[in-house]
């Protein structure tokens, strides 16, 4: 009997158990190489070895049809199961595209499948929703900020917990969200879900295990063992923050770890908060080696209303009209920059002109310089102080630095210590007068040096302040909903802009400024209108718009990337909200569209 031919190509997971690891017999090293090329992102880890990002794998896996007839190709499992289950996705997919309804969960059919534990109660389009996502299996819901996705997510999780297809849920979250998971995991059980947060170790065995975006990828190699160790769902809370995908250190965290969950889920209001390509990202999450190209072709033509119907069968999405929330009124208050503080904004925008026109390719100093136009329309003090070691990467820029000989530098001198910007004489009155009305403030600022300053300007009204570097934000958070004495809230978006609730005490939002960033802005807005509301609600927010400025960029550039969530998820209520006047990214969250409307404004011309 002839002894079994040695494997040409073998096929299995790496020590990580998170890329795919290829290893190949001396005699087909130049066929190798060959193969290698077709898989972009993979590399040598050794002398024919080599490791593919699973997702790189996953799309590009008809490369191995070039692989010699005379070599024997071994698939090692657990690797073997976990591509096979990835085909057998890809077919789902093609399924529910082509609109095919056998199989598909009702909600009359809920009640029967949560199992005795479950106790939440759901809206009728929470209920739709849950439906919707259980027939997908793996699948996306697209709902707006506040309305109730966390709670839609646990249903669902409950569900296929009480069918024995999964034992855990694994949630990748921004810190911010982790008390949403906390109490929903509490109410929504008989017996309350056992909830551990991953910080320097993995945590004992849980119900739920919640770990942030940031520390994910540190964490993969014992994420990867425990979810082999059981059936665990994986969900995406705030998806977009991984919209890079395989490009960014999140997203490459998130793709490694979901081929080894038998359920995955994303759950983000802003699937593409600056265009197609993030919504690639998202859904080659839920169904690697398909889900970026299901969306290139239904996008491929341009035509954004035909992509949300070719799409729409992939997701679920509670529009904001349907959470019967009663309307926000929304004010733009236009600021006048008078005196020294117009003269020092100008001055920055001639900086600004000068260094276009000497290197319009250096975009990283482009960008650090509107961020600076940014700060000269709040208040010119923020130039000379520069960024604080709390703000977030994106808008981390030094002090300008300006020359004695330069006409800024006189202007900056001459810069009183203890100045009042309109936008901070503005949003100190707004308070104010809310305060007299016995109504609660949440006032946004982009930078934490604008945050300290509000802070002292807001000192009689006791305000709790949370920002990056913030010692407890549950404390903050807790004086601003308790404590009577306290009436207002002075956050940035970055750090406070999702996972939040604060509609049950605080009806007005105050915009001292805002970025480039549109899904955050979104994001933000919700903090205050959101599912749970009482009817009749007054909610008010106001933005405040230095005239002449690059906030009225910001504004223009902010409606256009709301517009174009509208389209693509055929939902006219997102760009209502878009409309405030009726990760890579730049500096601020801006991109390269962004920086050639900042360019245009000021009159320089930019070519791609």
């Amino acid at each position: 009997m002839s002894a079994a031919p040695e494997a040409s190509l073998t096929i299995g997971f790496d020590v990580t158990r998170t890329q795919a690891l290829l290893r190949v017999s001396p005699e087909f090293e130049s066929d190798f190489a060959r193969l290698l090329e077709r898989f972009p992102g993979g590399g040598l880890t050794e002398f024919l070895t080599a490791s593919i990002p699973l997702e790189v794998f996953l799309a590009s896996l008809d490369a191995l049809g070039i692989w010699p007839d005379s070599g024997e190709v071994v698939w090692e499992e657990p690797f073997r199961s976990v591509v096979v289950d990835m085909l057998n996705d890809a077919e789902s997919v093609e399924h529910f595209l082509a609109g095919a309804d056998e199989g598909r969960v009702k909600p009359v059919d809920l009640p029967d499948m949560f199992g005795g534990d479950w106790c939440g109660d759901l809206t009728a389009f929470q209920q739709r929703d849950i439906a919707h996502l259980l027939s997908l299996g793996h699948s996306a819901n697209f709902s707006v900020p506040g309305a109730g996705k966390t709670r839609v997510a646990l249903a669902v999780f409950s569900a296929l917990r009480q069918r024995g297809l999964v034992s855990r849920l694994l949630v990748v979250s921004p810190k911010s969200a982790y008390e949403a998971w906390q109490y929903e995991s509490d109410i929504c059980f008989s017996r309350p879900l056992s909830v551990g947060i991953v910080e320097k170790r993995l945590p004992a065995s849980t119900d739920v295990l919640l770990v942030n975006y940031e520390r994910l990828h540190r964490s993969l190699a014992g994420l990867a063992i425990r979810l082999e160790t059981a059936p665990t769902m994986m969900i995406l809370d705030e998806a977009h923050r991984m919209k890079l995908g395989s490009a960014g250190i999140y997203g490459a965290a998130c793709m490694s770890l979901g081929p080894l969950s038998p359920v995955r889920m994303i759950l983000t209001g802003t699937p593409a908060p600056n265009g197609a390509k993030d919504l690639e990202s998202l859904l080659s999450f839920v169904w690697p080696g398909r889900g970026r190209r299901v969306v290139k072709q239904a996008v491929g033509g341009g035509d954004l209303a035909y992509a949300s119907r070719v799409l729409e069968p992939l997701y679920t999405r509670t529009t904001k009209l349907e959470l019967g929330l009663p309307p926000v009124e929304t004010r733009v208050r236009k600021i006048e920059l008078e005196g020294l503080h117009r003269e020092i904004y100008d001055a920055m925008v001639g900086q600004f002109s000068a260094r276009a026109a000497k290197s319009r390719s250096d975009f990283e100093a482009l960008g650090k310089a509107v961020l600076r136009l940014l700060m000269a329309a709040t208040s010119p003090a923020l130039l000379t102080e520069g960024a604080s070691r709390y703000e977030p990467l994106s808008f981390q820029v030094p002090p300008l630095e300006v020359p004695q000989g330069d006409p800024l530098y006189t202007l900056l001198r001459r810069l009183p210590q203890y100045e009042m910007p309109p936008k901070y004489r503005e949003t100190l009155a707004i308070v104010a007068e809310n305060a007299a009305k016995g109504r609660k403030t949440l006032v946004w600022a982009s930078f934490v040096r604008s945050i300290m300053s509000l802070e002292v300007l807001l000192k009689d009204l006791n305000p709790a302040v949370v920002h990056g570097g913030t010692a407890d934000r549950a404390e903050e958070l807790r004086r601003f909903r308790e404590d009577p004495r306290c009436g207002v809230l002075i956050s940035n978006p970055a750090t406070l802009g999702e996972g939040i609730s604060l509609h049950q005490v605080c009806h007005d939002a105050v915009y001292v400024d805002r970025d480039f960033q549109a899904g955050r802005f979104l994001q933000s807005l919700d903090r205050i209108h959101r599912l749970g509301l009482e009817p009749g609600t007054e909610t008010r927010v106001t933005v405040l718009t230095a005239m002449g400025t690059v906030d009225e960029i910001v504004a223009l550039r902010l409606k256009e990337k709301l517009d174009f969530m509208g389209k693509i998820l055929d939902d006219p209520s997102v760009q209502q909200l878009g409309d405030p006047e009726n990760e890579p990214a730049f500096a601020g969250g801006m991109d390269m569209g962004d920086l050639r409307a900042v360019l245009g404004q000021i009159g320089a011309r930019y070519d791609e």
